[in-house]
């Protein structure tokens, strides 16, 4: 999955400073990000080239520690609200950063090297944070970042605020050799899907599971069982996925709100490829290999 770049370490403690000549430098605006496509490779701008037009290109930018892989260290360049770079589109580069230029935030999905597409789109979880945290939502005062950990604070009525991350829950619904699988509603993404939704305050993600099913295709679930949790930065996300076992009637009632349509599939019939990127995917392809791992147990005994 996309947080799986082994042997690159991830290491998220928070240590404020200043950049060094190697610090690799993310810049965002909005959905897109500023990178150098090399071949099938994505390069992010260091530090080293940032600074050889820093004031002309980047003026007033703050650099805020986000995490390191490995040795190397990557900040977000902060800009003030508002504020525009002085970029690609309306004069050509500076020529230290010949090459650069800004692409959508998707392009982490499949970049390479993988652990620069996760950097990438981790980094753009938090610069949505910091952009959208700017003043006190109790008082209106400007906040603060604090020096021991990644955190916000109002100086004027102690107010703390803390990276937004929402629960969220990926259910494969099976039934003996069948798995239901659905197509969103109204979402760019076309592809079939796993039911999934967010958890509500006071209940279990167990619950979640049930409630979530119930709603999107009016379905009672049992053997509610954990297989695995994934970082999804793309929607501010933890997603854990389960699989659980259809309880009663197969009849699907469709949430036409939330789902264009859900169907049952057999295990062989299951229309998914390989791609290494979202917990989706595996459990899709996880229970398709099942009945291959089965059938290869049964060859042995024979």
């Amino acid at each position: 999955m996309i947080q799986d770049i082994f042997p690159y370490q991830y290491k998220n403690e928070y240590t404020p400073g200043q950049p060094g000549e190697s610090s690799t430098i993310m810049f965002y605006d909005g959905r897109k990000l500023l990178v150098k496509r090399e071949r099938d490779n994505i390069i992010f701008p260091s530090y080293r080239e940032i600074r050889k037009c820093e004031e002309e290109a980047f003026p007033q930018i703050e650099y805020i520690y986000l995490f390191s892989i490995d040795s190397q260290d990557f900040y977000l360049a902060d800009r003030p609200k508002n504020h525009s770079y002085n970029l690609p589109g309306e004069n050509p580069l500076h020529e230290s950063l010949q090459g650069y230029g800004w692409e959508d935030i998707q392009i982490c999905r499949h970049a390479s090297p993988k652990y620069l597409g996760f950097a990438g789109i981790t980094g753009w979880q938090l610069y949505r944070w910091y952009d959208s945290r700017r003043y006190c939502g109790r008082c209106k005062a400007k906040l603060v970042k604090d020096k021991k950990e990644r955190m916000l604070f109002c100086p004027e009525c102690g107010c703390m605020e803390y990276p937004k991350i929402c629960p969220a829950v990926i259910v494969a619904v099976t039934d003996g050799d069948r798995i239901l699988m659905s197509k969103y509603a109204g979402r760019e993404y076309k592809k079939y899907a796993l039911l999934a939704g967010f958890a509500e305050i006071g209940e279990t993600l167990e619950d979640t599971v049930r409630r979530e099913v119930m709603e999107e295709v009016g379905l009672k679930v049992k053997n509610i069982t954990y297989y695995k949790s994934q970082p999804w930065s793309f929607s501010d996300t933890l997603l854990v996925g389960f699989f659980c076992e259809l309880d009663g009637g197969d009849t699907i009632v469709l949430d036409q709100d939330e789902l264009s349509l859900a169907e049952w599939f057999e295990r062989k019939n299951i229309p998914a490829e390989y791609e290494d990127c979202s917990l989706t995917n595996e459990m899709m392809l996880a229970f398709k290999m099942s009945e291959c791992l089965e059938e290869g147990r049964m060859g042995t005994k024979d």
